[in-house]
């Protein structure tokens, strides 16, 4: 369990010294049990205790890293069971299949299909981030071989995905500059499989058939040496039924609680699960589920980009820090080439509100200025309603990007929900201010008739 204030004090020097910056030894171990400040700032603290403080200051979640420079992924280090506690930290990775009893231009089509599932949405990035070789073949040389050439072709981590450490060991062997994650090792194999984790330096999937199985083994894995370990428990394939995905959602749920609830170390890392039955619809809503309710990451057979855009969509929402939206810079944006004719308006920062503007404004091919507002992040009416959004930031961010010599008619189009701030913003900036529509979807109807 995490240490209390009081259990921290007993391991301090109790001088008072306040050289931490605090007033009292008593201070600054309530400040180190709410993490508001760090154990190197003691200077006077034993080795022994710091040891000891340590250990107990430890992430209840482990973080696992594999893949290498561009194409990193890390897992775990989660601290909470809900987003709103604090926020979620590494993103599920997902991940897609490629058979090793493929060879040649099929090989070659499919590993292309696989870095081809990137996608931009509201100005991020996203995408599938690695490439599982499942060693279907039960060839150990045609492993090597896949994996080889899935190394060679993509950017994308590596998952290799065998029963067998003969497998295992040959493969691991040809791509271990490029930091695969091995899976899996069950416990009649976990000798032999951490052997070979930890040989290549890579980190290692436990597989088991039970929660109390799974504890085992990862102790079992660590005792050779392996710490970097993802969890994955073994439930039989998912299918689409309900029961199978009830009880994938339930052990995910339990897995996590006792990690970070009851800090239960055995069972403190991230988990794997494999969606690989059923078609494009069926993988895609069992991933969905299993991204919010718990999976560090998702396997999936599908290179469907209709299907894997909504799981990407999903981790992108979830993971996004609920305290900070995803925002874009304040700024003059050009859409077309305009000129000194061309409308201004303005909107907020906040990613969602700008792309949608920018989208309607492009449709109506009016070459137009967008002058995007600072309002850390939130809509145009949120903003409004939290004074983020009123006369004088808008005649600052203006003034700021020198407006006026953009443009030469001295007219600003405002979002028609505040038409409300448009007497004090027309006495504030002495501009002519236009109230353009409520609805974005209308912009490119005003644009083209009531601007022209």
């Amino acid at each position: 369990m995490a240490l209390t204030g009081l259990d921290i004090f007993k391991l301090l020097p109790k001088t008072n010294c306040k050289k931490c910056g605090m007033p009292t030894c008593l201070a600054f171990a309530m400040a180190l049990a709410q993490k508001r400040a760090k154990l190197e700032d003691c200077p006077d603290v034993s080795e022994e205790a710091k040891g000891k403080l340590a250990a107990a200051a430890a992430p209840p979640m482990a973080k696992v890293v594999f893949g290498t420079q561009n194409n990193q992924v890390q897992l775990g280090q989660e601290t909470v069971m809900f987003r709103h506690e604090e926020k979620f930290y590494n993103p599920t990775v997902l991940a897609v299949t490629a058979s090793d009893k493929l060879t040649g231009e099929d090989l070659t089509k499919r590993i292309e299909a696989i870095n081809a599932l990137q996608f931009e949405r509201v100005g991020t990035k996203i995408g599938v981030k690695a490439i599982a070789i499942i060693n279907d073949s039960g060839s150990s040389d045609a492993f090597a071989q896949a994996a080889a050439a899935a190394k060679g072709a993509s950017d994308l981590a590596l998952i290799l995905v065998t029963q067998s450490p003969d497998a295992m060991a040959a493969a691991a062997a040809k791509t271990k500059d490029s930091v695969p994650l091995l899976a899996s090792a069950r416990p009649d194999t976990a000798q032999e499989m951490a052997k070979i984790a930890k040989e290549n330096s890579c980190p290692l999937v436990a597989k088991a058939e039970s929660i109390d199985a799974l504890a085992e083994l990862t102790e079992k894995i660590k005792s050779e040496g392996v710490e970097d370990i993802v969890l994955n428990l073994s439930t039989g394939p998912l299918s689409g039924n309900v029961p199978g995905l009830r009880d994938q959602l339930f052990n995910l749920s339990k897995i996590r609680a006792l990690a970070l609830k009851k800090v239960f170390r055995p069972l403190g890392y991230p988990t794997i699960s494999f969606v690989v039955d059923g078609d494009a619809d069926t993988q895609a809503a069992l991933a969905i589920s299993l991204i919010c309710k718990y999976s560090g990451i998702v396997v999936l057979d599908t290179v469907e980009p209709y299907a894997l855009l909504p799981m990407l969509t999903t981790v992108m929402n979830i993971f996004t820090d609920p305290q900070k939206p995803v925002q874009v810079e304040p700024k003059v944006y050009r859409i077309g080439e305009p000129n000194e004719n061309s409308p201004l308006m303005f909107t907020t920062n906040f990613s969602l509100t700008y792309y949608t503007v920018e989208s309607d404004v492009e449709a109506s091919r009016v070459p137009s200025y967008i002058l995007v507002v600072d309002t850390e992040g939130t809509s145009v009416l949120t903003a409004y309603s939290g004074d983020k959004l009123n006369e004088k930031t808008v005649a600052d961010a203006m003034a700021k990007n020198s407006v006026g010599s953009l443009v030469k008619h001295r007219k600003l189009i405002i979002p028609g929900y505040v038409a409300v701030m448009s007497g004090k913003l027309e006495e504030a900036t002495n501009w002519e201010i236009m109230v353009g529509p409520r609805e974005c979807s209308m912009l490119p109807k005003y644009l083209q008739e009531v601007w022209n």
